[in-house]
């Protein structure tokens, strides 16, 4: 499916972009496309962060990904 990929703070600087289009059918698939495709930092990254589907946290890498949807990539968040 297509969905449009959002990067915020550390996940945005270890991609590049600020957003960008891409295709998978899950959100498991589409984390494998974004470490191949931006490389090793990102892919750490990747693995620290968490996933909104269209504005609900994804849990479920497996679950399918809608078409036409967005897809949020947040880091974790320092703060207080």
């Amino acid at each position: 499916m297509n969905v449009t990929v959002r990067y915020f703070a550390g996940a945005r600087a270890a991609a590049g972009v600020e957003e960008e289009p891409a295709s998978a059918n899950t959100l498991s698939e589409l984390r494998s496309q974004l470490a191949e495709a931006h490389g090793g930092h990102l892919e750490k990254v990747l693995t620290a962060c968490s996933f909104l589907v269209n504005g609900v946290a994804a849990r479920d890498f497996e679950t399918p990904l809608p078409a036409g949807g967005t897809v949020d990539v947040l880091p974790p968040f320092a703060g207080g």
